[in-house]
């Protein structure tokens, strides 16, 4: 190590200091402990170039731990991505660069959002599976990078992170190496309160290689030697266990519980500096040659991207540019399928029927199912498996890991490919986090979950999904799109694909009629959320339905209209959609003042905005077969009449 690397190490970690105590909130203790680990990834290990945060053959760095958020932000200062120190200054404050765990889009540089933990490890095996499938198929010349994650004690111990790590081990993802923050601290103690199993033990039964390095945290040679041991690997993740301290080199906070997440005081502060060689009164000091240095490793990438470029040029293929940017090929819309009206089809099926159309002409789609990629349209048959030493198929067997499904597939979507993951609808329930995460950053995931109600049948209330409708649509982001029928299911995935944030696709079970009408309007129906399916002159009443309720209300309205009322009939598959709209639209459609029914088989909650009443669900499923646990909620035509008879004050 020479003195301008102490140096700059020590500055890190005076900067990491400094900002969280301004801030009087953060996670000081480790960034000052992995001061010297990031100072090695980012000045010795890592290709790339801070002038383009987004060049796609960059190495991916990825905080897991992402309390330590300002660790990352220090070195995006200092290598030059266009953090300014009063961004430093400004850490976790209203609108800032510098928001308490890294996020997505926000900041450059940053890969991935990470706040709950176990999430960032988790996107990791997702981004080198990427990295991992490119490779294979468009070769070496356009991808040939390796996937870095620093994760702690927190993220080894979230469920999340032993299913990715499961995958990753499985599918032995060579280029993905995991550092083990082993600083046997948590906030409640030490980790020995509630962790006595053994993380590399638990990491070779994954069939990871495991590197233990000790008590080498300052160490600068070692680090970097066990980073290239584990680089060097090629059929196994890594795991690099670095023993730390937390709030080294502080006197009276280094090992302690306080020093993650409780500010220093200015005395202690000013001790640190002292002892790491800087002016203990300067605040955000960074001396001009450790800029410099600093500013040299994050140009030293240029070249190689340079050279990238040139090869791109010759190399590429519309499939691979397509693959980046996370869209189709020209023309693909073309592809999708229509069905004829009549015809019974589960939209689960017509969603495998889309998928297997357009395979070949959307070439980013990459996924599968946990565990039921048959059961939920999510198996592509003409598509080769991903598998251990064939890695660059379309078909994903994630397992029965719903939270990892949807975790590594968040980091999928960020690093050049279109990812889908199935599972049943109720199993939304066990991929929230990473749903929650994918909404907030806007990553284009398509979510598919088919028996979406109490259509299930006979597995009972613990299988039949409720209220998650009315929980999915409550997240910001988030696009929930039920379809009627197969026509909108392929709809939806036009959607999905030409839009920009997630999706999810809750689909039917059970075959439901091809509605008449929907081959000429879904495409626009499902993109603006809600749509006339059939209308009367002058309507006195409206029919919402969703999903496999919609054929209810247009055959209600048959009979309704043999009565002599005058029936509108409104699919309203994504409400997010429709909110999008302006009024004056939302009104075209759904007629203010007009008695509205809503009709869906989950709890009513919500419906209140669009409709006067709702047939719904508001109490837990039951077992029986699909038909007759329908029957028994209600979802019958002639309920559907028997309600909208009610609502309009006709007696029986």
């Amino acid at each position: 190590m020479t003195d301008l690397e102490l140096r700059g190490i020590n500055v890190i970690r005076a900067l990491s200091l400094d900002a969280v105590e301004k801030a009087k909130s953060g996670h000081q203790g480790t960034a000052m402990a992995l001061a010297p680990l990031a100072h090695v990834l980012f000045t010795r290990i890592m290709n790339y170039d801070a002038a383009a945060p987004d060049w796609p053959d960059r190495d991916r760095f990825v905080l897991s731990a992402g309390h330590a958020s300002i660790l990352l932000y220090s070195m995006l200062h200092l290598t030059g991505f266009g953090l300014s120190l009063d961004d430093l200054r400004e850490f976790r404050q209203w609108g800032s660069a510098t928001p308490g765990h890294p996020e997505y889009g926000h900041t450059a540089g940053v890969e991935v959002t990470t706040g709950p933990l176990g999430q960032g490890i988790a996107n990791s095996v997702g981004i080198a599976l990427a990295e991992a499938n490119l490779r294979s198929r468009f070769s070496s010349e356009l991808t040939d990078h390796h996937t870095f994650v620093i994760a702690g004690d927190g993220c080894l111990s979230e469920g999340v992170s032993h299913e990715a790590a499961s995958l990753a081990g499985h599918l032995g993802l060579g280029r993905l190496i995991a550092i083990y923050d082993d600083n046997h601290v948590t906030i409640d103690g030490p980790t020995e309160l509630a962790l006595t199993d053994h993380a590399p033990d638990r990491f070779r039964g994954y069939g990871w290689q495991v590197i233990e390095l000790g008590e080498v945290a300052n160490d600068l040679d070692a680090i970097e030697a066990g980073l290239r041991t584990a680089m060097a690997e090629p059929d196994r993740p890594s795991l690099v266990v670095l023993r730390s301290h937390i709030g080294y080199p502080s006197p009276k906070f280094t090992d302690s519980p306080k020093a993650h997440g409780n500010p220093f005081d200015e005395a202690e502060i000013r001790v640190v500096k002292e002892l790491c060689g800087l002016p203990p009164d300067e605040h955000f000091y960074v001396p001009d040659d450790v800029l410099a240095m600093y500013r040299a490793a994050g140009r030293r990438g240029e070249a190689r991207r340079t050279a990238w470029t040139a090869r791109h040029a010759v190399a590429t293929t519309p499939e691979y540019d397509a693959c980046i940017s996370r869209t189709g090929l020209e023309g693909w819309e073309a592809k999708l399928p229509s069905w004829a009206p009549g015809d019974g089809v589960a939209t689960r099926v017509a969603c495998k029927e889309a998928l297997d159309a357009i395979i070949d002409i959307v070439p980013g789609l990459v996924g599968g199912g946990a565990d039921l990629t048959g059961n939920t349209g999510t198996a592509i048959p003409d598509a080769a498996v991903i598998e251990p030493g064939t890695l660059g198929g379309r078909q994903v067997h994630f397992g029965v890991r719903e939270h990892g499904m949807g975790a590594v597939m968040n980091g999928m979507s960020v690093s050049g490919l279109l990812p889908l993951g199935g599972t049943f609808f109720v199993f939304s329930d066990y991929m929230r986090g990473a749903v929650r995460v994918a909404a907030l950053s806007g990553y284009k995931v398509a979510f598919v979950w088919s028996h979406d109600s109490v259509g299930v049948g006979e597995d009972g209330p613990t299988h039949q999904p409720i209220e998650h409708l009315a929980a999915l649509r409550a997240m910001p982001g988030l696009a929930v799109i039920r379809p009627a029928d197969a026509n909108e299911t392929a709809a939806a995935w036009r959607s999905h694909i030409n839009g920009n944030g997630p999706t999810a696709m809750v689909l039917s079970r059970q075959q439901l009629p091809v509605l008449e009408g929907t081959a000429e309007r879904a495409v626009d129906g499902v993109a603006t959320g809600a749509y006339v399916l059939s209308s009367d002159p002058d309507p006195g009443l409206v029919l919402i339905g969703t999903g496999s309720e919609v054929w209810l209300c247009v055959d209600a309205a048959e009979r309704l209209r043999a009565a002599g009322v005058s029936v509108r009939v409104v699919s309203m598959p994504c409400w997010e959609h429709f909110a999008q709209r302006s009024l004056d639209e939302q009104a075209d459609v759904l007629l203010p003042g007009t008695p509205t029914l809503a009709v869906e088989a989950g709890v009513s909650f919500g419906w209140e905005r669009y409709a006067d009443d709702v047939i719904g669900i508001d109490r837990f499923g039951a077992s029986a077969p699909g038909d007759v646990a329908l029957r028994e909620f209600g979802f019958t035509v002639d309920n559907v009449v028997a309600r909208a008879d009610a609502l309009l004050g006709v007696t029986q």
